[in-house]
């Protein structure tokens, strides 16, 4: 009897952008490297993200620019997995890099969350002890939906035991705010111009899972921040397959690309 593939969880993952300092300009990309303890891509370079949680679907949210309805379209999806997918986004960038993509009206940004107070805040969310609604609403913040763009849809391949239906968002890191190395599930982090990751990536010099890899090579087509953040790109889902080539497992996206599975792990998708 063949074995059911297991149903993939909803997740979301954000690339956030910056000018790239010093001459020429360009576009740097905020990533981390995945702590060897993970049970999941240990080693492993990716955004900021992870997987969907159940309050991220409250309807109590503060919430200004594109609504759950209009988000639905875009990603398309239901409104209520549409409105958790915004907001495990958001929060879950705030969690891995201490940046948050909200402020006190729909034209204002947070301008610092460096402070003890933010990093309690911050903790709480991680241990689930304290819900992202909560957190904006006790400061007085709506989520600012209007500063995500979407850029791509990517599925774990089926076989594989762990299994996520991840969207990808780009975001410009907001003026006033920096990324902070939190620690927890990344052992380290790096601004990085998106076609030097791949470079050093074909090098065997750092390690990303294939939908990493294409993101960063999509990116390195853009001339600018402005550009990779100017809209809504077209999202459909992405489903790799796993083949054995030359005896060893190779991941294979639909347009034929293949690539190796970093450090003999399973395939993902962040």
């Amino acid at each position: 009897m063949t074995k059911e593939p297991v149903r993939p969880r909803d997740a979301a993952t954000v690339m956030l952008l910056r000018e790239a300092p010093g001459p020429g300009g360009g576009i740097e990309v905020y990533m981390l490297r995945r702590a060897p303890s993970m049970p999941f891509a240990p080693g492993a370079y990716a955004f900021p993200g992870g997987r969907v949680d159940g309050r991220d679907a409250d309807r109590d949210t503060g919430w200004t620019g594109p609504g759950p309805e209009e988000w639905a379209r875009i990603l398309g999806t239901g409104v209520p997995a549409a409105r958790a997918l915004v907001c495990a986004a958001v929060r879950e960038t705030f969690e891995e890099s201490g940046v948050l993509l909200a402020g006190p009206s729909a034209d204002r940004v947070v301008a610092d969350t460096r402070g003890d107070d933010w990093e309690a805040d911050r903790l709480a969310l991680i241990d689930r002890s304290l819900s992202f609604a909560d957190l904006l609403s006790r400061r007085g913040l709506v989520l600012r939906t209007d500063l995500l763009r979407a850029w791509s849809q990517w599925i774990t391949p089926a076989g594989e035991p762990r299994r996520f239906d991840t969207r990808f968002f780009t975001a410009l890191l907001p003026e006033g705010q920096q990324t902070r190395d939190v620690g927890g599930e990344a052992d380290r982090v790096a601004w990085i111009r998106p076609a030097e990751a791949v470079r050093r990536w074909r090098a065997g010099e750092l390690a990303m899972l294939p939908p990493t890899v294409a993101t960063c090579m999509d990116l390195a087509e853009c001339g600018s921040v402005a550009e990779a953040t100017a809209g809504h790109r077209s999202i459909f889902p992405i489903e790799p397959v796993l083949r054995e080539i030359d005896g060893e497992q190779r991941i294979v996206v639909p347009d034929g690309a293949v690539y190796p599975l970093p450090g003999g792990q399973e395939g993902g998708t962040r």
